[in-house]
Parts: C-alpha cells; sequence; structure tokens
C-alpha cells in the first residue's frame, strides 16, 4: 500500500492506516492516498473506489475557473473573485452553482483533462454535488496545487491555496486532524447524506511550509453516520500525521489569517456554527478535530439548473 525513500516509513504507515481504516466495529468505505514529497512517500488503500464528490468538487470548479482566467490572460473579475471566496472558504453552494454555470460543463472537463483526473466524472444531469471523484484523481490536485505545472500558473496555485488556508474553522476538521503546528494548513471537506441514509464524507488537504510538503486525501461513504465518518478520517490523518512528522495528538497547524470567521458553515440547516471554543488556549491555533459537527448534510445535491 505504501512506498518510501525513507526506510521503515512505508511498512509504519502501511500498518498503521490499515488498522485506522477499520477499526473496532467500523463499517462503510474508505479510500486513502498520500504523497509526501520530503521522504519521497506514496500510500493508496483502496484509492480507485468511485465516491460522490459532495462539496469538495469545488476545488475542482476552484481550479477550472483559474485556468479559463489564465487561458484569456486575465485576472479573475471582481464576481469571480466573490464567488471563488465564498465557494471555498465557506462553501457557499448558491457561489459554486453559478461558476458551474459560467464555466460550463465542457470548460470543466477540459480542465480534469489537463489536470490528469481521467477518473473524475461531472453528473451529466448536472448534480455537481454528484460528480464521480476517487482518491487518486483528488491526490493528483492536491500535487497540483503543490508544486510548479503546465496546468496552473503560480500565481492561480498561489490563489487556490490561500482560499484553502482560510476556510472557516468550523469546516476544518477532517486531514488537519494531528497536523504539526508549524505546517500551513489548506483542506477542503464535504459531507452529503443520500435518501438512503448513507452518509458520503469526504476530506482533501496539503501540508506546506516549514519542510512540510504533502497531501493527503480520505474519502468515506456508508458509515453509520456523520460523526463516524468523521472519526474514521480524523483517526487515519493522525497516523499519517504522526508518521509523516512525529506530530503528537496536541498538533494543530497554523490556520489563515481569515479562518477567524464563523458564519457562513456549509449544512442545509444553518448546523455547524463555530462555538468559539475551536482554540487551543496555550497559544490560539484551531484544533480542527474539536469543531462542532454539521447535523444536516452539505447542501451539494442541487442540480445545475435548479435556480439555486
Amino acid at each position: 500500500m505504501c512506498t518510501s525513500a525513507k526506510a521503515g516509513l512505508a511498512d509504519r504507515l502501511t500498518k498503521d492506516i490499515t488498522a485506522a481504516v477499520k477499526p473496532s466495529g467500523a463499517k462503510g468505505h474508505t479510500s486513502v492516498a498520500l504523497y509526501d514529497r520530503t521522504t519521497d512517500t506514496k500510500c493508496a488503500y483502496d484509492a480507485d473506489r468511485q465516491y460522490d464528490s459532495a462539496s469538495v468538487v469545488k476545488t475542482i470548479v476552484l481550479g477550472a475557473l483559474l485556468r479559463q482566467a489564465q487561458d484569456e490572460h486575465r485576472e479573475l473579475t471582481p464576481t469571480e473573485s466573490a464567488f471563488a471566496t465564498k465557494m471555498i472558504t465557506v462553501s457557499d453552494n448558491d457561489a459554486t452553482t453559478a461558476l458551474w454555470r459560467r464555466l460550463g460543463l465542457p470548460r470543466i472537463q477540459a480542465f480534469l483533462s489537463l489536470a490528469g483526473m481521467k477518473h473524475t466524472v461531472p453528473d451529466p444531469d448536472g448534480y455537481w454535488g454528484l460528480t464521480q471523484i476517487n482518491a487518486s484523481d483528488q491526490l493528483t490536485l492536491m500535487a497540483l496545487l503543490t508544486a510548479a505545472n503546465s496546468v496552473l500558473d503560480d500565481n492561480s496555485r498561489a490563489y487556490a491555496l490561500d482560499l484553502m488556508n482560510r476556510v472557516v474553522p468550523d469546516q476544518r476538521w477532517g486531514v488537519p486532524a494531528g497536523a504539526p503546528r508549524g505546517a500551513t494548513v489548506h483542506v477542503k471537506n464535504g459531507w452529503l447524506q443520500r435518501t438512503g441514509g448513507g452518509w458520503r464524507v469526504h476530506s482533501v488537504g496539503a501540508f506546506t511550509g516549514r519542510g512540510y510538503d504533502y497531501g493527503l486525501v480520505v474519502l468515506s461513504a456508508d458509515h453509520p453516520s456523520m460523526d463516524a465518518s468523521v472519526a474514521v478520517i480524523e483517526g487515519i490523518a493522525r497516523e499519517v500525521h504522526t508518521n509523516l512528522t512525529g506530530a503528537g495528538a496536541g498538533a494543530g497547524g497554523e490556520a489563515g489569517a481569515g479562518a477567524g470567521a464563523g458564519a457562513g458553515a456549509e449544512g442545509e440547516a444553518g448546523a455547524g456554527t463555530s462555538t468559539g471554543s475551536n482554540t487551543d488556549p496555550g497559544d490560539g491555533r484551531a484544533l480542527y478535530s474539536q469543531a462542532r459537527l454539521p447535523a444536516a448534510s452539505d447542501g451539494s445535491l442541487v442540480p445545475e439548473n435548479s435556480g439555486r
């Protein structure tokens, strides 16, 4: 499952990730993909399984928007920038729908092709939250955002990473759990409950700065609850951070300057609003796993042409 240039690391990660994926009594599906450029480490656990995207598709929409601006040799318009900021930092669905419409499916598909995300398939009926994704392609996107490439230039990548670093505190659960305090955390989460009751809960992220250069994707489906899904995701994340960096349970990474806003939570019913208790009294950094989790889906199961 894992390979690494660092002696013993691949075996430890393989053992610890496998154990965290299936804790005692756990049900449902979980997929993991990881890269660490510092140790030349790669891991994949059921990374080709397809999932409904929920709101993690919003990083794809952002990438397609930035690529369009590059192709047209221009900056984002004020309206595009406002939509992009709301879409990523507070996971606003109306902003996502507006950008999805402006871009159009051909432009989004063109970006996926350029990015090498061969197994990501937008929903043909316009339900952007039902875009089919897998962990391998999501990790490809994290890698694209964190290294020079021919798809997104340095300014575009910096813009995207800055927005992902400014996600509001109550949406910073998931893969940031246990991140080293010196790392800059870039994250996007999604959570969707289908009609049959099954949850799709995902967390994708990249960790940069102060010598850190790795990305982690955990996708999940059909765990019994939102809480159970997040518990599995964060259990995996803690094992990864500990193995890669030696970060302990009290770690948390660094939030962006704009991450203090508690408004605009992603859930349909306004659940998940920050209580202000999501900080470590010692240094004020977010302890992401202490965020209040939303009680409702992220609202991403809406058709592109619904008028929302």
